[in-house]
C-alpha cells in the first residue's frame, strides 16, 4: 500500500492535546468535579516519562557534577520569605474587569492585544499571518482589535518595539500602555483597571492556632541557603560546590492557561552552585564547552525593540562580555547539552537574558532557555546569578555564619579602622536600643568610619543613622566609643559565596517535548492518521513493546521470558497481545512514544531469534535474543542510535506491510 508520513505538516494542537488526554499522559485534576484551573494529574505514560527526564537530569548535573542533593519542605515559615524578599516583591500584575469582574494578567492582556492588532494589519495588507494557536475552549468573536484594519507604519513599529521588551515593563507602564493605545477586553468592550501588584504564594498557617503564618515554597533554593552552612561543612569546607533539589513548588497564578505551561503546582529541578566571588567567578570544566554554540538573545537587542538572535559559541560570549562570567556560561551549555539530549527540537531554543525590570529581586543576571512552542516563546530554564544575596539577608536576619573561612597560605596584614565601644557606658545609655545602635555602628563601612573618626576628633561626637531608634539620628559621644586605624594580621579569608541558579521547570519541558516530538503518518486511501510521539530511547515512557504474531499457544512462554530478562536488564516493556493486526498494535503505542518493538513469531519459537521494530522508520532487524537484547540496552542507555543498529544486524523485511515508513 502506498504510504504517507505528514511530518512537517501543519501542527494541530487540538489533536495532540487530544491523543495526550486519551492516552492518559496527563488529565485535569478533578474532572469528574469539573476541575480545578491550572491543576493537573499525571497518568502512566506522563509519570513515567517525568521520571526518566528527572533521572536523566541527576544523571547530567548531580552525578556528573558531583553535587550534594538535598530534599527540603515545601511548608515554609513566612519569616524565611519574609527575609527572602518574596512577600514583598514575588507578585504580577493583574488587572479586573469592572464589567464582569473578569481578572486579568496586564503583561499577557497588552501583549494579546497588540499581536491581535498586527495579525489584523498583515491581514489588510495581504501579508502571509503566522498562526498563534489559541485555545479552541477560549475562542470569542472577532473584536475590532482581531479585525482586518490596516496600522500606520509607524503605529507597527510602536507595536512590535513594546512587544520585544514586554517582560520589562513595570505595572506603571502597563497601564500607560493601556491608557495610550485604549486597550479594551474584547470579551466586553471595556478598560480594564489600572494594574495591581498580586503575591503569587500561597499563604496558609502552621499548626492549630494562626500565630504561626507559612506559605507554599514558591521555589525550592530557600532549603537550599538555610542548609548552606551543614552542606559545606559536609563538603570538608571545599568550595566551589553545589546543591540540588528536585520537589513541588507552589505559585498562585492570576490566570492559568496553556495546560502544563501555567500552572499553580509544578515540580522543579534547581540547582545552587556556590562560587568564590573574587577571580571573575571562573569555572574550572569551562574549557570543555567553550565550543559549544548557543543562540542568544541579549537585553540590548529587546531594548532595542527587536528579537534578532545570534548563534555563538559559549566562549566568545564569556569573553565579550554578552554571559557575564565562566561559571554562568558553563551552566548555559550544560543547559543546552540535556535539553539536546533528552529530545528537545534544536531548531526551537533559545537563551533570552533579562532586562533590568524584569530580572527577579535577587538577580544580579539572568538568561532563560526558552522553547519554542504553538503558544510561542515559552521559559522552560532560568539561569540566575544570583550573587551573595540570599546568603547575606538570612546571615543578617538570623546571625548564623552563612560564610566561608579559608586558611591563606601567606598571611595578610590589613590596616583598617576599627572601633571600640565602652561597653559599660553604652547599655546603659541607650538602655533597650542599646543593641540596635551597635549593630548599626557595627555595619559601618571603612569610607565612613574613617570620616566619623575625624568628625569625633573635632567635634567630641558623631552622628548615625540608626533606623527605628527616634527620629533615625543617634548622637555617640566620645566618652562612649573610639575609632582608631589599626593594622592587623589575617591567617584566614572570610567570605560570602556568590550563587549561580539554574532552576529547570519539569512540567514546562514535558509540554514542550510533547510539542516536539509529535508527528502523524497515515496510509493513502483514506486511512487514518496516527501520532507519533519520537521521543528518545533514554527519556520514553515505555521502551519496549512485546507482540506475538498471533494468540497462539506457543508464544505466551516467550512473551513471558522476554518480558522477564527486559526487567532483569532494568528495560521498561509492554505486552500488546490483542487480536488487532500487529501494525495497529505498534502504531497505537507509537502514540505512546515507544520506540522499540520485538515481534514473536513461529521463527522465534523454532530457532530463538526476534525482529526489532524501529518507531520512527518501522524498520525491523532480525537477530538471536542476546544481540537483540544488547542492542535494546545500547539504545535505551543513549549510547547507539538506529541507525547504529541498521549497520550491525541484518534488515528484516514482513509483518508490517501495512505500516508506511516515515
Amino acid at each position: 500500500m502506498a504510504t504517507t508520513t505528514l511530518k512537517g505538516q501543519p501542527f494541530d494542537r487540538p489533536i495532540l492535546d487530544s491523543m495526550l488526554r486519551r492516552r492518559m499522559f496527563y488529565t485535569p485534576s478533578f474532572e469528574i468535579y469539573g476541575g480545578t484551573a491550572g491543576l493537573y494529574d499525571y497518568g502512566p505514560p506522563g509519570c513515567a516519562l517525568q521520571a526518566n527526564v528527572v533521572d536523566l537530569w541527576r544523571k547530567h548535573f548531580v552525578l556528573e557534577e558531583d553535587m550534594l542533593e538535598v530534599d527540603c519542605t515545601a511548608l515554609t515559615p513566612a519569616e524565611i520569605l519574609k527575609t527572602s524578599g518574596h512577600v514583598d516583591k514575588f507578585a504580577d500584575w493583574m488587572c479586573k474587569d469592572p464589567k464582569n469582574g473578569d481578572i486579568i494578567r496586564a503583561d499577557h492582556f497588552v501583549e494579546e492585544i497588540l499581536e491581535a492588532r498586527l495579525k489584523g494589519d498583515k491581514e489588510a495588507r495581504g501579508l502571509k499571518v503566522e498562526e498563534k494557536e489559541e485555545d479552541p475552549k477560549k475562542k470569542k468573536k472577532k473584536s475590532k482589535a482581531t479585525e482586518a484594519i490596516k496600522l500606520d507604519d509607524a503605529v507597527v513599529k510602536e507595536y512590535e518595539e513594546i512587544l520585544a521588551q514586554i517582560d520589562n515593563y513595570g505595572g506603571e507602564e502597563l497601564g500607560a500602555l493601556i491608557k495610550k493605545y485604549e486597550l479594551k477586553n474584547p470579551a466586553t468592550g471595556v478598560e480594564p483597571s489600572p494594574p495591581a501588584a498580586f503575591n503569587l504564594m500561597f499563604q496558609t498557617t502552621i499548626g492549630p492556632s494562626s500565630n504561626a503564618p507559612g506559605y507554599l515554597r514558591p521555589e525550592t533554593a530557600q532549603g537550599q541557603f538555610l542548609n548552606f552552612a551543614k552542606l559545606l561543612e559536609f563538603n570538608q569546607q571545599q568550595m566551589p560546590f553545589a546543591s540540588a533539589s528536585v520537589g513541588k513548588s507552589f505559585r498562585n497564578e492570576i490566570s492559568p492557561r496553556a495546560g502544563l505551561l501555567r500552572v499553580r503546582e509544578f515540580l522543579m529541578a534547581e540547582i545552587e552552585h556556590y562560587v568564590d566571588p573574587e577571580g571573575g567567578k571562573k569555572h574550572a570544566r569551562f574549557h570543555e564547552v567553550a565550543d559549544v554554540e548557543l543562540v542568544l538573545l541579549n537585553r540590548h537587542t529587546q531594548l532595542a525593540g527587536k528579537t534578532d538572535v545570534k548563534k555563538v559559541a559559549i566562549g566568545k560570549a564569556v569573553a565579550d562580555g554578552t554571559v557575564d562570567n565562566e561559571t554562568l556560561g558553563y551552566f548555559l551549555a550544560r543547559i543546552h547539552l540535556f535539553l539536546k539530549k533528552i529530545g528537545v527540537d534544536q531548531s526551537k531554543i533559545r537563551f533570552r537574558q533579562h532586562m533590568a525590570n524584569e530580572m527577579a529581586h535577587y538577580a544580579a543576571d539572568c538568561w532563560d532557555a526558552e522553547l519554542q512552542t504553538s503558544y510561542g516563546w515559552i521559559e522552560c530554564v532560568g539561569c540566575a546569578d544570583r550573587s551573595a544575596y540570599d546568603l547575606t539577608v538570612h546571615a543578617k536576619k538570623t546571625g548564623a555564619p552563612l560564610m566561608v573561612r579559608e586558611r591563606l597560605e601567606t598571611p595578610i596584614s590589613i590596616e583598617e579602622w576599627q572601633i571600640d565601644l565602652d561597653k559599660k557606658k553604652f547599655g546603659p545609655f541607650f538602655k533597650k536600643d542599646g543593641k540596635t545602635v551597635e549593630a548599626a555602628i557595627e555595619a559601618l563601612s571603612q569610607e565612613k568610619r574613617e570620616a566619623l573618626a575625624q568628625e569625633l576628633k573635632q567635634d567630641g561626637k558623631i552622628i548615625i543613622d540608626v533606623e527605628g531608634v527616634g527620629s533615625g539620628k543617634v548622637e555617640v559621644s566620645k566618652d562612649l566609643i573610639a575609632i582608631e586605624k589599626r593594622t592587623r594580621v589575617e591567617n584566614t579569608r572570610e567570605y560570602t559565596p556568590n550563587v549561580i541558579e539554574p532552576s529547570f521547570g519539569i512540567g514546562r519541558i514535558l509540554y514542550c517535548l510533547f510539542e516536539h516530538n509529535y508527528w502523524t503518518r497515515g496510509g493513502d486511501g483514506g486511512d487514518e492518521a496516527r501520532g507519533v510521539l519520537s521521543f528518545p530511547p533514554p527519556v520514553a515512557p515505555t521502551k519496549v513493546l512485546l507482540v506475538p504474531l498471533s494468540s497462539h499457544e506457543s508464544f505466551k512462554p516467550l512473551l513471558k521470558y522476554m518480558s522477564l530478562k527486559l526487567r532483569t536488564l532494568g528495560v521498561s516493556s509492554r505486552v500488546d497481545d490483542s487480536s488487532a493486526s500487529i501494525g495497529k498494535r505498534y502504531s497505537r503505542n507509537d502514540e505512546l512514544g515507544t520506540p522499540l518493538g520485538i515481534t514473536i513469531d513461529f521463527q522465534s519459537v523454532n530457532d530463538k531469534t526476534y525482529t526489532l521494530r524501529d518507531r520512527d522508520s518501522t524498520k525491523q532487524v532480525r537477530a538471536d535474543e542476546d544481540t537483540i537484547l544488547a542492542a535494546i540496552k545500547s539504545l535505551v542507555d543513549g549510547v547507539k542510535v538506529w541507525a547504529d543498529i541498521e549497520k550491525e544486524l541484518p534488515a528484516f523485511e514482513g509483518q508490517e506491510t501495512d505500516i508506511p515508513v516515515r
